[in-house]
This record gives structure tokens, C-alpha cells and sequence, in this order.
């Protein structure tokens, strides 16, 4: 652990970027969830659920696979799928390769409702982040929130 003399601190234009980024994170997630609740009465955690089950094939995964996949813990997780099937968008089953795991699929409904989704929701996207920038700014945003991926993709691998 490192102690109070070794802590590197933010300098305070560190300081200002990271404060930035912090907020502009929190809006624009609020603004998502907004949309996605006032135009596909959704929350964006249960948009996210569907569209993760809709780009991988058969419409299917683990349960363990989509809380990992979605950074879920599997309580919550589970929690979200069970509102996802009362609306009839997603079903459990069986795995058949072991009768101890679950799958998560999405239905027809499930998809359609996704597909009905997506046009405000790409639009919401656009109008919050992406017209805002330049091609270049998007491209460099790409570009950084991989590496903040990678690097926290490496340290999560670390700890198991």
C-alpha cells in the first residue's frame, strides 16, 4: 500500500481532467438513463442487458457470463433479469452442458423492443457526445477509453 509520503497527487491541471471526466461521465449517463426511460421506459442497465444478448449468437448467455460481461455482480444482475422476463423481453433456460448454470435469452419481444430502442437512444448518443466532437476528438476518445480499458481489464485479471 502506498503510504502518505510516496502519493503521487494530482497536479491541478490532473486535478481539473479528472474532476471533468468525472462529471461529464455522471451527465452523460444521466442523460441516457433519462432517455431511455422516458422513450422505451427503461432503465439503460436493462437497455445494456438486451443489447448484449442481441450481438452475440442464438440470442444466449450464461447468467454468469452477462453479469461479467456487464460488470454486474450476479445478485443484481439476476435482479434485472427477472424484471426483463416479467416484461416478457427475456427468458431463462437451462444450460444444457450443466444443469447447475442458467441462460439468459433474449425473445422475439425482447428484440423487438431493443429494435424499437435503439434509433432515440443512437440519437441520444449523437446529440450528447458524439456531434459534439470532431472526427479526430472521437477517434482520440476511442483511442483513450481503450487504454482505461486495458488497464483496468489487466488489473481486474491480477486479482483473480
Amino acid at each position: 500500500m502506498v503510504g502518505v509520503a510516496e502519493t503521487r497527487w494530482l497536479s491541478p491541471d490532473e486535478q481539473r481532467t479528472w474532476r471533468a471526466y468525472i462529471e461529464a461521465n455522471r451527465l452523460l449517463n444521466e442523460a441516457l438513463d433519462r432517455q431511455l426511460q422516458r422513450d422505451a421506459g427503461m432503465p439503460h442497465t436493462y437497455y445494456e442487458i438486451l443489447v448484449r444478448l442481441s450481438d452475440v449468437p442464438g440470442h444466449r448467455l450464461r447468467m454468469s457470463e452477462l453479469a461479467h460481461s456487464s460488470l454486474s455482480s450476479r445478485s443484481r444482475l439476476s435482479h434485472a433479469v427477472s424484471r426483463l422476463e416479467e416484461r416478457g423481453w427475456v427468458r431463462r433456460e437451462s444450460c444444457p452442458t450443466d444443469g447447475r448454470g442458467a441462460l439468459a435469452v433474449l425473445t422475439d419481444e425482447g428484440f423487438a423492443v431493443l429494435k424499437a430502442a435503439a434509433p432515440a437512444h443512437v440519437e441520444e448518443v449523437r446529440k450528447r457526445l458524439i456531434d459534439r466532437l470532431t472526427p479526430e476528438q472521437v477517434a482520440q476518445l476511442g483511442e483513450i477509453a481503450r487504454t482505461i480499458c486495458e488497464g483496468l481489464t489487466d488489473t481486474a485479471a491480477a486479482r483473480v
